[in-house]
């Protein structure tokens, strides 16, 4: 399917509700144009939407008309360099970008990044920026939650349900 028909399905998709398959149909154009800052704009509106501030920074960084807010939505989400070139998704030198503004904060970020685990780090080779090999940038465990317990509870009843008719069935075989 073509861009410009993915683009007219999405246009329908918001008109008749469906945010989410909106919002899939523009990540997959994003990930198959990395280039094309229209396209991020567009998905940025639509995670606007769900109200995410976050993910709309993270789609309008490469803008020059991007939201203070965003941004640091998208920083603080994203909070080391190495993960916000993961979660820019680009691919390619910095050369590609369409405005010298987008090609200036591609190579920050990269530039940042190298500088944080001293190395140089590429684009196109997410493993030269990976962060995470020892469990170093890891996010804390959370405690319990009510909502886990629950499922916990319930999981242990099945687990003892079915052992018992298990059981049971065992004994009157015999009997």
């Amino acid at each position: 399917m073509s861009q410009l028909n993915t683009l007219a399905r999405v246009d329908a998709d918001l008109v008749a509700g469906r945010v989410p398959l909106a919002r899939q149909r523009l990540r997959g154009l994003v990930s198959s144009f990395p280039y094309d800052l229209t396209l991020r704009r567009r998905l940025a509106e639509v995670y606007r939407l769900y109200g995410d501030a976050a993910e709309a920074g993270r789609w309008m960084y490469l803008e020059e008309d991007r939201s203070a807010d965003e941004t640091a939505a998208f920083e603080d989400r994203y909070r080391t360099p190495g993960r916000r070139m993961k979660a820019l998704a680009w691919r390619g030198p910095e050369a590609l970008a369409a405005t010298p503004v987008a090609e200036e904060r591609l190579a920050a970020v990269r530039t940042a990044c190298a500088e944080r685990l001293g190395h140089p780090v590429d684009w196109d080779d997410p493993t030269s920026y990976a962060e995470d090999p020892d469990g170093e940038y890891a996010p804390e465990a959370e405690g319990w939650t009510l909502a886990g317990v629950i499922v916990g509870a319930g999981v242990l009843a099945g687990i003892v349900i079915m052992v018992g008719v298990w059981v049971l069935g065992i004994i009157s075989l015999f009997s």
